[in-house]
């Protein structure tokens, strides 16, 4: 029996002979299902979050598995962690099956090579320190499952969200998370509404994460690392607007913290850098929870 993500829905018969508009509005419809997917799950995105937090907290490292779409999904979100919350790229870990430079041959037939997942977990000496994030669409991805089953061994936190109900990856994991986005409306071809479930959901989920370690205050990315001019003048803005003073001092602490907006912060409100950047250490890079101190 075929999987929910392969099913074919027959209210897209004839699909392929619809007017622009109805073809679009299908598709556009299939988005939205896919989003809402999300809502009845939050409370588990929630515990998965709370599960990774205390991992990575503790000194982990955040490991990211998937093969084809959902990997590539997983990759993304991977990649924006260290510019969006100043995440180490050394603390990040991500397995994609045929590898990250694969060609699209490969990376469609690796997802069959469990013997690949296993030497990554090997080789990465993935262990009860570290949190795992698995996605796969059908839930039953070798590579994936495989990986999963190998670290959840190993003792690693491990979370799995896929788009069938019957996915062997939501017993394999510790943390099952199931985003019923419907069959696509174009039959099988998960880079649509499974695709946008598991980006929208990896997006929240790793944003809460990254609260929960101290890499926001309010909703401002105080951890983002400001590597071009216009983030430069965003980390300007947000130093002055936390910090209370001007354009002028904010930048010129910017300067001092080498553009750590939280170090520049405290700098700010009157404290040398050195000091600034020992309290922050104090409260593991919790900017809030710093500038609650009192000498």
């Amino acid at each position: 029996m075929a999987s929910r993500t392969e099913e074919f829905d027959m209210r897209f018969a004839g699909l392929d002979q619809w007017s622009d508009a109805d073809f679009l509005m299908a598709l556009w419809e299939g988005q939205m299902r896919a989003v809402a997917s999300l809502g009845p799950v939050l409370t588990d995105l929630a515990t998965a979050a709370n599960g990774i937090a205390r991992r990575l907290g503790g000194g982990g490292r955040l490991v990211y598995v998937g093969a084809g779409t959902s990997g590539t999904v997983a990759w993304q979100d991977a990649k924006e962690l260290g510019g969006t919350f100043g995440w180490p790229e050394d603390m990040t870990i991500v397995m994609l099956a045929g590898g990250l430079q694969s060609e699209p041959g490969v990376f469609n037939s690796a997802e069959d090579d469990t013997k690949a997942a296993e030497d990554e977990i090997t080789r990465h000496c993935i262990g009860e320190g570290d949190a795992v994030i698995a996605v796969a669409a059908s839930g039953s991805t070798p590579y994936t499952l495989h990986a999963v089953e190998l670290a959840r061994e190993r003792g690693a936190y491990t979370v799995g969200l896929c788009n069938n109900p019957d996915g062997k990856l939501l017993t394999a994991a510790a943390c099952s998370i199931f985003l019923d986005s419907a069959p696509e409306v174009i039959a099988g071809s998960t880079r649509m509404g499974a695709g946008t479930a598991q980006k929208a959901a990896i997006n929240i989920l790793s944003s809460l994460v990254m609260n929960k370690l101290g890499r926001l205050f309010d909703n401002l990315m105080v951890g983002m690392r400001a590597e071009n001019i216009k983030l430069h003048g965003r980390a300007i803005r947000i130093t002055s607007h936390i910090a209370g003073c001007d354009a002028q001092k904010a930048e010129s602490a910017l300067e001092k913290a080498q553009f750590d907006i939280r170090i520049a912060v405290l700098i700010a409100k009157g404290h040398e850098t050195a000091k600034a950047k020992e309290i922050l250490a104090m409260f593991n890079g919790n900017l809030r929870a710093a500038l609650e101190y009192k000498d």
